[in-house]
């Protein structure tokens, strides 16, 4: 049987690129949640609670039928389990 190694050549220069391109990002998005806990760290300073902002920031990312929905299904859960008076 032939060994799949012989018969792919790779491209060094092509995968070097594709390599160094992750690591660039990844270095990027290291950097960016750096950023992102600086801000909610300042927000705290200013009396903000981080939780309460982080499911605010969720919450706007989804469309109102999706946050509605989600709302309606907590509420049953919810009151299911005695958590509503």
């Amino acid at each position: 049987m032939e060994d799949d190694f012989s018969t792919t050549t790779v491209s060094a220069g092509q995968l070097r690129a594709i390599v160094e391109r992750i690591e660039t990002l990844e270095a990027e998005k290291a950097e960016v949640s750096e950023q992102i806990k600086e801000v909610y760290a300042e927000a705290k300073g200013n009396g903000f609670d981080a939780a309460t902002l982080r499911k605010i920031v969720a919450l706007r990312k989804k469309r109102p039928e999706e946050r509605s929905e989600e709302e309606a299904m907590l509420e049953l859960y919810m009151n299911a389990l005695g958590m509503i008076a």
